[in-house]
Order: C-alpha cells, then sequence, then structure tokens
C-alpha cells in the first residue's frame, strides 16, 4: 500500500508540472488581388459570422481545459479518470462541419448548356439585326431548382448586406472621362452615402485597416455578381420585317495575341496619354493610341482580313485571384484575360436596307462612367454560352462548360453628315424598338462586338474601370472607328442587304 501511495503521489507532481504549449503556425499572406476579390472577401465574412453566432465556444473550450486540469488531482485512494489527451485541438479550431468555401459546382451543368468550348450561334439563321429587346420571362418558365438558389447562396454569399458593402471612395475622381455624355451630371459626382444603419446582422465598426482598407474602395461587390442560372428568359432579337436587311457580315481580326494594350482613348481624349484610367484591348488597327487620327490609322497595318484598318477596342477583363499590377494607381488589379473568341458582326436593320457607313466614323456604346451617372447611356449586357436568352448588367457566373459573353451593340442611325460629334453621340443613335431609325437618320450596318472569356466560376473576376466606378459590371463600354477601304464597306452592305451571311 505504502508503495501505491508513492506511485500516486509521483503522477500528481508529473501532472501538475505540465505547461502548455503554443504552436506557432506559418500563414502565408495571400496575393493583393486575391485578398481583394469578393469570394476571398466572402469566405473571410462567413467565417466570421460563424465565430459570432457560437459566442461560448471558447468559454466551453476553456471550462474543459479547467476540468482536465482538476482531475490531474485524484484522491489518493483512487485511481485518475478521464484524464483528456494532451493533443486536444487548440480553442480556436473551426467547427468539423464548416463548409470549405468556393468549392467547384459538382451538379450536372444545365441542358441546354454547351460542351466544354463549344459556342453556341449568337442567333438563327433568320435572327434579325437590331440590337434586341428584353422581354418578360415566359409564363411558362420553370421554375429555377433550390439547388441552383443553394449553389448561388454559398457563392455570393446571401443577400451581400455584409461588410462589403459599398462605400465613399476615398480618392480624388480621375480626369478626362473616357466617355462624357451630354444630358448627364458631372462624371466627378461620387455616388450616393451608404445606409446610415447598418443592414441586420451587422454591427458598427470602426474604419477598416490594413487589408480591408486596401480592399474597401476597390469594387467590385458580392452583389454585383449572379449565377446565371437565376436570370430569367429575357432577351431575344428584333424580327426583320418584309424590306428589312437581314444579313451579316462578318470582319475576322483576331483575340489580340500581338497584346496590343494602352490606356488611351484618342475618340473622347485625343492627344492625352492615360486618358482612359483603365486598359484597353485592340484588334484591328495596328497603331491605334492616344495620338491616333485619320492619316495615322489609314497608313497602318491591321489583325484584321480583306485590310479592313478599322480600330476596334474595349476594357480588359482581369482575374483578381492574381496580384499582377498590384501598384496600378487607379485600382485595376489583376491579371489580364485575353477573350477566347471575338466576333465583330455588321448587322442590318429590321426594317429597311442600310447605307454604307462613312470612312473615319467614330462611334461609342455604352457609358464608363454609368455607375456615378446613371444608367441613360448604359448598355452592358453580359451573359453566358448556352444562355443567350438570358442577359444580366451583372457579372455572370458560367456553369463548368460555359463561356462568359459580353455583348456589346453599337448604334446604327447615322445623321447622313458628321463623322463624330461632340458628346460623340448625337450624330448616330439608336433605333427604336422596333428597329426603325427617327427621322432625320438612316440605317447604317450595325455593329455587334460578342467576347467570349473562360473565367473563373466564383466571384473573382473586373472590368478595368475608372477608380470611382468601383468596377461596377455596368459600366461595360467599347469604341470602333471605321477605316474599311470603300469598296469592302460596298461588299459588306451589299451583303447584309441581300439577308446574306459573308
Amino acid at each position: 500500500m505504502k508503495r501505491s501511495l508513492v506511485s500516486l503521489s509521483a503522477l500528481a507532481l508529473a501532472a501538475s508540472t505540465l505547461t502548455t504549449v503554443t504552436f506557432t503556425v506559418a500563414v502565408t499572406t495571400p496575393a493583393y488581388g486575391d485578398h481583394c476579390d469578393p469570394a476571398e472577401q466572402q469566405n473571410q465574412n462567413q467565417q466570421n459570422q460563424r465565430s459570432q453566432q457560437d459566442p461560448n465556444r471558447q468559454n466551453r473550450n476553456q471550462s474543459q481545459q479547467d476540468q482536465g486540469q482538476n482531475q490531474d488531482q485524484p484522491a489518493q485512494d483512487t485511481p485518475p479518470q478521464d484524464q483528456p489527451a494532451q493533443d486536444q485541438l487548440p480553442q480556436d479550431a473551426p467547427p468539423q462541419d464548416q463548409p470549405a468555401q468556393n468549392q467547384p459546382d459538382q451538379d450536372q451543368p444545365a441542358q441546354n448548356q454547351p460542351a466544354q468550348d463549344q459556342l453556341p450561334q449568337d442567333r438563327p439563321a433568320d435572327a434579325p439585326p437590331a440590337g434586341g429587346n428584353l422581354i418578360q420571362a415566359s409564363p411558362t418558365e420553370p421554375a429555377t431548382p433550390d439547388e441552383f438558389a443553394d449553389q448561388e447562396a454559398q457563392t455570393l454569399g446571401g443577400n451581400g448586406n455584409d461588410s462589403n458593402a459599398r462605400r465613399r471612395p476615398n480618392q480624388a475622381p480621375s480626369q478626362n472621362p473616357d466617355q462624357p455624355p451630354a444630358d448627364t451630371p458631372p462624371t466627378d459626382a461620387p455616388p450616393a452615402d451608404p445606409p446610415a444603419n447598418p443592414a441586420p446582422g451587422e454591427t458598427s465598426a470602426p474604419p477598416p485597416g490594413g487589408e480591408e482598407a486596401e480592399c474597401a474602395d476597390l469594387g467590385p461587390f458580392p452583389e454585383d455578381f449572379i449565377d446565371i442560372r437565376r436570370v430569367p428568359r429575357n432577351f431575344q432579337d428584333v424580327r426583320t420585317r418584309r424590306g428589312g436587311s437581314g444579313g451579316v457580315f462578318t470582319s475576322r481580326c483576331g483575340t489580340n495575341r500581338n497584346g496590343h494594350h494602352n490606356s488611351d482613348n484618342f475618340i473622347v481624349a485625343p492627344g492625352v496619354s492615360n486618358g482612359a484610367h483603365h486598359i484597353h484591348d485592340y484588334v484591328g488597327n495596328l497603331s491605334t493610341d492616344a495620338f491616333s487620327t485619320d492619316q495615322s490609322l489609314a497608313a497602318a497595318g491591321t489583325t484584321c482580313a480583306f485590310n479592313d484598318r478599322s480600330t476596334y477596342f474595349w476594357p480588359v477583363l482581369r482575374d483578381r485571384t492574381s496580384d499582377a499590377n498590384a501598384g496600378d494607381p487607379d485600382g485595376n488589379v489583376g491579371t489580364i484575360m485575353r477573350a477566347r473568341q471575338v466576333n465583330l458582326q455588321f448587322r442590318g436593320n429590321p426594317v429597311s436596307r442600310v447605307s454604307p457607313m462613312p470612312r473615319f466614323i467614330r462611334m461609342l456604346t455604352g457609358d464608363a462612367k454609368a455607375a456615378t451617372n446613371g444608367g441613360a447611356n448604359a448598355l452592358a449586357k453580359w451573359t453566358c454560352t448556352g444562355f443567350t436568352n438570358r442577359i444580366t448588367t451583372k457579372y455572370p457566373l458560367c456553369p463548368r462548360g460555359s463561356l462568359l459573353v459580353r455583348i456589346l451593340d453599337f448604334p446604327s442611325c447615322w445623321d447622313g453628315q458628321n463623322n463624330d460629334s461632340a458628346n460623340h453621340r448625337t450624330h448616330v443613335v439608336f433605333p427604336d424598338a422596333n428597329g426603325a431609325c427617327p427621322s432625320g437618320t438612316r440605317a447604317i450596318p450595325q455593329l455587334r462586338m460578342s467576347l467570349f472569356y473562360a473565367t473563373p466560376r466564383t466571384a473573382s473576376f473586373a472590368l478595368d474601370a475608372f477608380p470611382e466606378q468601383r468596377h461596377n459590371p455596368v459600366t461595360d463600354h467599347a469604341d470602333f472607328a471605321n477605316v474599311m477601304p470603300d469598296r469592302l464597306m460596298r461588299f459588306a452592305v451589299d451583303c447584309i442587304n441581300r439577308n446574306r451571311r459573308c
């Protein structure tokens, strides 16, 4: 018995001398672009919400440790019981049932989804040439399965009422706006103030610091994205009537494999370097920059077939999971994604024949300042292959095997006299909802740019934009200057008026 008591005392003494071991875990700092994209922000928000929903977790863990220490001191005549293991998980270990974030969708794609990299026809053979109309969803439209809603909630983080709500910019707006409409308020007006009261479930917090301060004004935000399967069927082209022109001429200009990029815009900011404050993709004319003129464009080379020296350009789309371009003063962070395919179609008018557009005419579509100007001139159209009858003004999240598509329709009713105008809009305007041009204008071929991208399946990509626009998808826009040889333009018009595809 004496020997047993000595052994038990030794055990108690050894247990009382145990010390807590602190483990230091090295954490890799995320890339600048990675921790500033909405997918990463949403992951962090959900983890924070989990810890707030269970405030007693640490208390329970502490109680368990205290009980374990008490049990390390047993009575002299009884052996120790329920002694906790020494490799117990640390107090801040996440719950075992926490779902992984940004996990790819494992469900099969929708039935109308094409195979991998398979691109659908932009429109049926008898599709009309006008820009098309948004229509109301069919009453017989089947309801979206609940699983899609669950997937979207996991990807986007619910209704977007979180700490990533839009904030007032802390930097001055960029100068030399890319597209200043004549009838809209000044482009340097900041967006509206955020709501004074926080959304339900939110708590007041001091001004952001560290990474949050870096990302607070970059955008985009979770509410700027939507699962394309949640968008109703809402788009169809206007059908060509008798006397209309239903043909299509396609100019084949490649996908900018030569890497022609700059942040200039010779149409709205001639002679100003970085006049756009965001990077443009160019196809066609090889010389386009801030100092381009009709003469320099006519003398340059081109990436287009049939010596089409026109210049076609649009803001680049970036993968925001990369820290590339992190030092950009305008906040355009990430790796430039080159389009998988670029379709440049010149289409007819549904109610009349078209006339040749003049050489060196300049035009634009959309509004690079739409997030602060309002929607008067905005014309962003986003969709996915296999879902081209569903158009949204948000960034679409496309299912596996589907490519993101940007559709950029240009105006097509020319005043018959001017190649440009003070606001770059009044000399060529859009037809009405039926495709008819306003009085005093004539129909010319309508340019439609369709840009196809393989994007991340999470909210981790964005347009280049002016800083105060927060990379809002509604700011999508494009520019064009016609430098086709007159003979090629006549061929295109003849093709369109004869209802052919060339």
